[in-house]
């Protein structure tokens, strides 16, 4: 107990001084006390992330049965998600305070960000399907006061969607608990799954049912069509580092669920050459091309990549759906590094905002003009997310193609990087052109109103702009020098197969 504990720390230290910004008057009217212990809360529960990682064992919080019961764990699949939340949300969160400074009521956005960072650590160590649940359903609701903050009709509203489709596709997934509860001997996480065939003799139906029950429903966070709709409703009302922190970090819950349950709970080769599997792939692909077209036609920036999210994240759901080491690896790999990636491109979206209110991609028009490091910045990981080499969203999408075509499905093996690659050209359709409007906005650009507003070579803050340069850095970093992950990557892979 006394050395699992750091398992617990790092969920506890950021949802306690969350708390204590909720419920602390000094905070609201003390800015500078605000902020001590918001940093406090944020890097604390960041650096206690790293002596989690090498804590050997299962911490046991509470035991109902001897079926059901609370624990954390650090495997090598949660390793990588909790330093990529750790990372992450530290970032993400020194551009909030900047970005905050000008919306009301920033003690409320810091105390639920906070908490936000807690629960997700706690997602990320679960030890298994019971635990992770319970910190699935907190993370809904600690997040939805993040989407609500602004308190406008269109806020509310989007909050609402949010939370009616999580719970929605929550229950789904609740079905297929129950159901597993019968056929396995634990909901322990194992690599290679835990399902007892012998006990699932004459179900086999209704086993595949509830997996699928369980894909669609934990698909929800990760904006799998049919239940997507919530997530291009929910990241334009939402403040920037929210934006960000919903499309590179929660989403990616929802691929930690499908990992979890496919394989270290189903198995996938339980799974492999039926009708689940073809499902998955068919739900996946047309996420992606579906996610892509609508970001194609968008005109608000937010809302672009909003729809963005939805295309690249199924992407990695494509990956999973595959089933085989190589589109494994990808898929573990893009996780990272759209992550990296999206979260960049919100914050730029969120400086621009914060500097000149523009929101639409039209009028951006010269903004290399106003903010010229900023839109660097955005035009290195948009290359990034096209997945043009050296930046490391070549490396994901190289191994997704590979392992697609090596997976044996049929013609999803050809389908599935034709349909990457066509996503793949709209991206860079999408992303693009604001760059090379935003730095050659043509001789008949005079920039009037630039110069009326006083704009010119007016660069956000650098709390503002060292996130956005830190993970641009990240994002071209891995694309160079890859192999170290990859490897890391791999090893957890060979262990599932």
């Amino acid at each position: 107990m006394k050395g699992n504990i750091w398992l617990l720390l790092p969920v506890l230290f950021p949802v306690a001084a969350g708390i204590l910004i909720l419920t602390g008057k000094a905070f609201r009217s003390s800015r500078k006390a605000l902020l001590g212990l918001f940093f406090a809360g944020l890097a604390g529960g960041s650096a206690l992330t790293l002596p989690a990682l090498w804590t050997e064992g299962i911490l046991t919080l509470w035991r109902l049965t001897d079926y059901v019961s609370i624990q954390l764990k650090a495997d090598g699949v949660g390793k990588v998600f909790a330093v990529l939340t750790a990372a992450v949300w530290l970032i993400v969160g020194i551009y909030s305070v900047q970005y905050m400074s000008h919306e009301r009521e920033e003690h409320r956005f810091f105390g639920f960000y906070l908490i936000v960072q807690g629960v997700l650590l706690g997602l990320d160590f679960s030890a298994n399907l019971i635990t992770f649940y319970v910190f699935y359903e907190l993370m809904t609701l600690a997040s939805l006061p993040l989407v609500l903050h602004e308190r406008t009709k269109e806020a509310v509203m989007a909050g609402l969607k949010y939370l009616f489709y999580s719970v929605a596709g929550a229950f789904l997934a609740l079905f297929g608990i129950f159901f597993l509860t019968s056929v396995c001997p634990s909901l322990d996480f194992v690599p290679g799954g835990i399902v007892d065939k012998a006990m699932i003799g004459g179900r086999e139906g209704l086993f595949l049912a509830a997996v699928c029950c369980m894909v669609i429903g934990f698909g929800t966070k990760a904006g799998m069509f049919p239940l997507h709709g919530w997530l291009p409703t929910a990241h334009p009302v939402a403040p920037a580092p929210a934006s960000a922190v919903l499309s590179g970090v929660i989403t990616k819950s929802g691929v930690l669920a499908l990992v979890r349950v496919v394989y270290y709970i189903a198995g996938p080769e339980l799974l492999a050459g039926t009708w689940v599997q073809q499902a998955w792939m068919v739900l996946s692909l047309l996420t992606v091309f579906m996610g892509s077209m609508l970001a194609y036609r968008e005109k608000v920036l937010k809302k672009r990549l909003a729809y963005s999210t939805v295309s690249q994240v199924s992407y990695i759901l494509f990956g999973l759906s595959l089933l085989n080491p190589t589109a494994f690896v990808g898929a573990m790999a893009h996780v990272v590094f759209h992550s990296l990636v999206k979260n960049a491109l919100f914050l730029a979206a969120g400086a621009v905002i914060f500097t000149t209110g523009w929101t639409k991609v039209e009028q951006m028009r010269g903004l290399g003009k106003v903010m010229p490091v900023m839109l660097g910045c955005y035009a290195a990981v948009s290359l990034s997310l096209v997945g043009i080499p050296p930046f490391s969203g070549f490396i994901s999408k190289w191994y997704l193609a590979q392992g697609a075509l090596a997976s044996e499905c049929g013609a999803f093996s050809f389908i599935g990087p034709v349909v990457l690659l066509i996503s793949a050209l709209l991206t860079a359709g999408y992303l693009l052109p604001l760059a090379i409007d935003g730095f050659f906005p043509g001789a008949d650009f005079d920039g009037k109103e630039l110069k009326e507003r006083g704009l010119l070579g007016k660069e956000p803050s650098w709390q503002m702009l060292f996130p956005m340069a830190a993970l641009s850095a990240g994002s071209l970093l891995f694309g160079c020098f890859p192999g170290p992950l990859l490897a890391l990557l791999g090893n957890i892979g060979a262990a599932l197969f």
